[in-house]
């Protein structure tokens, strides 16, 4: 088995970030992402199919992303891609699959930059044909130039909403009209959040320029209370507080939350209730360190705060790893890594005010037969029904409906039934365990398995 000093899953902002801050410590590390080619979501397809036109919506973002492509493949770092992994062992034995093929390595030092992953969306037909997220539309567009045809509404909120929309406009595609289902006006919760915001205000400045592009052009947002996917077969309009409109594609988006799914397989590995994105994270320090030695998480997976933040968090989670490793002494990580830190407190500074602008749309408006999870087509009204009969939380859940224990696993239905168990119960989300994971944590072939054992 071969043995690295540095394991990196994920090459998003924060592992493409970190992959070349370690080279320059002089650490060899091995960077695992089960995506094709490097970017993680919001980098996707940079400098490949992807490349924006100067002055389009989400250019400036693409540059960066890919700068920091550039900069990871010229430090030398090995980099895998098309690598899954699925397991860790306590020792650091890491497990991937590659190719059909399984494969393994001894890692000193695990650094995990999941990423984020949508907050799942539930409305009456969103299990339609014709009804997707906003993020996996996004997707379509920068790895194969996918643009939707037809009435296309988009529903939701949050600026991925915005910026997608304002995308879709750039390149000659009207949608329908946005269905904004923030709440109305300005919460008063926010406006403390206000000044810290504008230490960096090219985030507000952005959205606030997707929304004046929007309306600029004509395009109808309507405030809503509720919208729902109408159709039999398929989708064929949708209904705004009531009132029908023709539809052929509903993108819906209602934030990001952490992608846990691996921390949360790891014993010992402590999370906390994140009460302003209202979701689980895993407790880190400054650093990045997690409750384990030698586990590190940056980026999104370990707290939503975007691109910029991520990468820098995924710089100084090296710099903490270089620490681990003995190549750098404690006072030369806190050296390198000052102005890292600054940076990042600097890029999150809006975050408190987005979070209070775009609260997670509440489980009390999902109707008793709306699905939730929808592998195992599971309703919001059996999920209340299985409340009243003692289902205590997410993982009792699945002994009465096998809800989170289809081929997602949790993933995407996740969040949804853990609020959904928090309001019929009455009790604070936060007081609820987290929907527990094991390893394998992605589909492996037991002839993967077993190739292992026989090597």
């Amino acid at each position: 088995m071969r043995e690295v000093p540095l394991l990196i899953l994920g090459a998003g902002p924060a592992g493409l970030a970190a992959a070349a801050e370690a080279a320059r410590q002089g650490i060899t590390a091995l960077l695992l992402d089960e995506n094709p080619a490097p970017g993680g979501q919001v980098h996707r397809a940079v400098g490949g199919f992807y490349r924006p036109e100067p002055g389009a919506p989400g250019a400036d973002q693409a540059a960066e992303g890919l700068a920091l492509i550039e900069a990871a493949a010229a430090s030398g770092t090995e980099a895998r891609y098309g690598a899954t992994l699925w397991a860790i062992q306590e020792d650091g034995v890491v497990s991937w699959s590659e190719g059909g093929q399984a494969q393994q390595a001894l890692a000193s030092v695990l650094l995990l930059c999941p990423g984020a992953t949508e907050r799942p969306m539930p409305i009456p037909g969103w299990t339609l044909p014709g009804v997707m997220g906003v993020g996996a539309a996004q997707i379509l567009m920068k790895t194969a130039g996918l643009l939707p045809e037809g009435k296309t509404w988009l529903a939701g909120q949050g600026p991925l909403l915005w910026l997608y929309a304002a995308q879709l406009l750039d390149k000659g595609v009207r949608p329908a009209g946005i269905v904004d289902l923030s709440p109305a006006g300005i919460p008063w919760r926010a406006l403390p959040h206000l000044p810290l915001a504008l230490r960096a205000p090219g985030y507000l400045l952005k959205g606030l320029d997707w929304m004046r592009r929007l309306r600029r052009a004509g395009i109808p947002v309507i405030r809503a209370r509720e919208v729902a996917a109408l159709g039999r077969e398929r989708l064929t309009g949708i209904s705004i507080d009531g009132k029908e409109m023709e539809a052929d594609l509903l993108l819906l988006h209602d934030g990001v939350v952490p992608n846990t799914q691996v921390t949360r397989a790891l014993p010992g590995c402590a999370h906390e209730w994140d009460s302003a994105q209202m979701c689980f994270r895993p407790v880190l320090d400054a650093w990045g360190n997690t409750s384990l030695d030698g586990l590190l998480v940056a980026g999104d997976g370990g707290g939503i705060g975007g691109a910029r933040a991520a990468a820098l968090s995924g710089r100084i989670a090296a710099l903490e790893a270089a620490r681990w490793l003995g190549r750098i002494t404690v006072e030369q990580r806190d050296a390198l890594a000052g102005p890292l830190l600054h940076r990042r407190s600097a890029e999150l500074a809006p975050r408190g005010l987005l979070d209070a602008l775009y609260p997670p749309l509440p489980m009390a408006r999902v109707a008793d037969d709306t699905v939730v999870c929808r592998c195992e087509e599971i309703t919001a009204g059996r999920v209340r029904a299985a409340v009243r009969l003692g289902a205590q939380g997410p993982n009792q859940i699945k002994a009465f409906l096998r809800a989170g224990m289809g081929p997602c696993q949790g993933r995407v239905c996740g969040p949804a039934v853990h609020a959904l168990m928090a309001e019929a119960r009455g009790v604070a989300p936060e007081s609820l365990e987290p929907l527990r994971t094991r390893f394998p944590t992605k589909p492996v072939t037991v002839g993967e398995i077993a190739a292992l054992a026989e090597g």
